[in-house]
């Protein structure tokens, strides 16, 4: 790697225009024809995982270089860790944190980030809500994405015409399935993520393996991924090894293997290279199985394993002339010949072609020309919207969400329905445990404990809702980045499709507690006991939601949760009263931002104020609830409960923005942290000499390079 490229980061794409001859005016036309086209291209791209240790730094590719057109639909295709993923994640803008890309991605001849609706992203992992049947997914979807200008029927029309498509119709109106409920395969799950995207048609699009776990329907699949690709967009599939027929169906193939380009060019095409090499694809053998074998290193470990076998010496005359040469050595000339070979020059040239078509817009002493010909009707196809993937309104996506996450509430058991039921069991357990009170003098300590258990213990039992949120957050990753909508919508209508049920749990719980444990002063009071617990319980649901944003695991977030949930229990008064706690951290400022602290006010406010209680000793003056709160809670009685009630929904509030800053800081924050990442990973790596790019042949000077005619018929290099 060298130290001219230029440094990007996992979320950035590329820089640097590609070449210097110009482009013919015909070649400029024709690609103009077409609205909203997207080229790709990628020069020298090298992903790097470090290691900072005593280990070598893992090279993930190898200075890979190449194009992708509309019209066309290509294949990554390789090996087991040959590096498909990395490259469409590398080119998609979607590398992990901990890896480092160098090179350029263009795209239309620009420098341009690929993420939040510039390309549609088809993951290995379905990401789909489970409450959901096939045809609501791909309902709300298209209301998310689809112009509002469109009617119901148009709409409805597009999403028949996809379930169509994609093969769904026998499993349209089933449930997608989660943990309690059962649903659709694992290939009509792979094929509704597939719909999702294929649904409006985006300029680029990438799959990553989209035929795992399909077996017939594979061809179907591609099938529709190729009309998509005839509409003028530009599709990049990784596959791992297709069937002829579907090999067939691809236009260009992009072979990989270790890391480094083996063959790119017309999929049609590598057949001949295969042959000019000295490894000729037997007539009957399927084309992927044939490329895979001569570059798969897996071949040699079967062979190894098999080699003292009695069955391998009795054949070894016979045996597959595969055998007799390592897959290393193969692979070395293979990849030795193509960056000689007229299909790679034919590449590089093609690449010039596409980066000069737009970088001559980058010179400023060219600045007349673009204006008076990119700028031109007929030539501003080559602009790729790149600010969302929606065409939607904003209220009407609002509205969208909010009914699809209503929804999903509604028909996921652990969601809210199951903590209702267990909120009403502890309800009724604390009513009966401190049923009729009564205003005795052992009934302050009692009434203390029970408005301490409510505002607490009961309310930490929201982290129950944890998992189902998990799930919804990452469905609005995968939808944030594929550009359906932004964050803002998300949480406002995450907001009030959550409102009914936090206002059932609410006043659940407070009616059953209220009147069984005989709190009651009236219907002001009442309704301020079920708004305090309304507001204790709304808090923690945002609390986790931060939590969610920062610890996506959910192992980690639920013990996240609970350590910073008892903090904020541990501060509100009740186990050690607050003046006597710590001045500094404790007092000032955690006990001011806890919502426990302001809840247990408000409930002890809103139940001793007013109320007269018996003495200890028979005879003595009678207590009032101001001076218990005073003396014996010592809890300030110089603001009124409403105004402590205020500041637990202002927590509320604070912690939603919290979480909307959080979302936004991570889109925003993260790439300019991982460039920085990437600079100092690159300034410690260039200073090691083993990290020097190692030639691809080994040192030996002459290869016994073997005809493989004589494979002919073959079904297996295993005798």
């Amino acid at each position: 790697m060298g130290t001219s490229m230029e440094i990007e980061g996992a979320f950035a794409s590329a820089s640097g225009g590609g070449g210097g001859d110009d482009v013919e005016k015909g070649e400029v036309e024709s690609i103009a024809g077409n609205e909203g086209v997207a080229y790709l291209v990628w020069e020298d791209l090298t992903v790097v995982l470090p290691n900072f240790g005593h280990g070598p730094t893992k090279r993930l590719l190898h200075g890979l270089s190449g194009y992708a057109e509309p019209g066309r639909i290509m294949a990554i295709m390789g090996p087991s860790g040959s590096g498909k993923s990395t490259l469409l994640d590398a080119l998609a803008g979607r590398l992990s944190t901990n890896v480092v890309m160098t090179g350029h991605i263009l795209l239309n001849g620009n420098k341009r980030r690929l993420n939040y609706g510039v390309v549609a992203y088809v993951t290995q992992d379905d990401v789909l809500l489970g409450t959901l049947t096939v045809r609501e997914t791909i309902t709300y979807s298209a209301h998310l994405r689809l112009p509002t200008t469109l009617t119901k029927e148009e709409v409805q029309e597009i999403v028949e015409g996809t379930i169509m498509e994609m093969g769904l119709e026998d499993c349209a109106d089933r449930l997608i399935g989660n943990w309690h409920l059962r649903g659709i395969s694992g290939g009509e799950r792979k094929r509704v993520s597939i719909a999702l995207e294929i649904l409006v048609r985006p300029r680029l699009l990438f799959l990553d393996e989209p035929t795992s776990s399909l077996s017939a329907s594979a061809f179907f699949v591609v099938q529709a991924l190729k009309s998509v690709a005839r509409d003028g967009r530009t599709v990049i599939s990784s596959i791992h090894q297709p069937s002829s027929e579907v090999f067939a169906l691809f236009d260009d193939l992009f072979l990989l293997s270790g890391g480094e380009t083996v063959y790119f060019g017309e999929a049609k095409v590598a057949i001949k290279f295969f042959a000019e090499a000295g490894f000729p694809c037997p007539s009957r053998r399927n084309p992927s199985d044939h490329f895979l074998r001569c570059i798969n290193s897996d071949f040699d470990i079967v062979t190894a394993t098999l080699k003292g076998s009695q069955r391998i010496r009795e054949t070894q005359k016979t045996s597959d002339p595969l055998s007799i040469m390592a897959t290393a050595q193969i692979k070395a000339i293979l990849v030795e010949k193509y960056k000689r070979s007229e299909y790679s020059a034919k590449a590089r040239s093609r690449m010039r072609e596409l980066s000069t078509i737009i970088s001559i817009t980058e010179s400023s002493s060219l600045s007349s020309l673009h204006s008076s010909l990119f700028n031109s009707p007929q030539h501003q196809g080559l602009q790729v919207e790149a600010s969302s993937g929606s065409q939607a309104g904003w209220w009407k996506q609002l509205c969208t969400l909010t009914r699809r996450s209503f929804v999903n509430m509604s028909r996921d058991m652990g969601y809210y329905w199951l903590r209702i039921i267990i909120y009403i069991i502890v309800s009724i357990c604390v009513g009966t445990i401190y049923y009729d009170v009564g205003t005795g003098y052992t009934a302050i300590l009692a009434r203390g404990a029970c408005g301490g258990f409510i505002t607490g213990f009961m309310t930490f039992m929201s982290i129950g809702g944890f998992p189902s949120f998990i799930e919804e957050m990452r469905v609005f990753y995968r939808e944030r980045l594929n550009g359906y909508y932004g964050v803002a919508v998300f949480i406002l209508s995450n907001f009030l499709s959550s409102f009914p049920y936090l206002v059932a749990v609410a006043f659940t719980t407070g009616t059953i507690t209220y009147y069984m444990v005989k709190f009651g002063h009236g219907v002001s009071h009442y309704v301020y006991f079920c708004l305090n617990i309304f507001g204790a319980i709304s808090v923690v649901e945002n609390c986790m939601m931060i939590i969610a944003s920062l610890v996506p695991n959910f192992l980690m977030g639920i013990i996240t949760g609970a350590g910073v949930l008892g903090i904020m229990m541990m501060t509100a008064g009740f186990f050690r009263l607050l003046p006597d706690l710590p001045k500094p951290v404790w007092r000032y400022p955690i006990s001011y931002i806890s919502y426990g602290s302001w809840s247990l006010q408000g409930a002890y406010k809103n139940d001793m104020i007013g109320l007269v209680f018996d003495p200890l000793v028979p005879g003595d003056p009678k207590l009032k609830g101001e001076d218990v709160m005073k003396n014996m809670f010592r809890m300030p009685l110089d603001h009124y409960k409403w105004w402590d009630l205020f500041a637990l929904f202002a927590i509320v509030v604070s912690y939603r923005l919290t979480f909307f800053i959080i979302l936004k800081l991570k889109e925003r924050v993260s790439p300019f942290f991982r460039s920085l990442y990437a600079k100092r990973t690159l300034y410690h790596l260039n200073r090691r000499p083993s990290f020097k790019k190692k030639p691809s042949l080994s040192s030996r000077r002459h290869y016994n390079v073997r005809s493989l005619s004589s494979q002919e018929g073959l079904t297996s290099p295993i005798p």
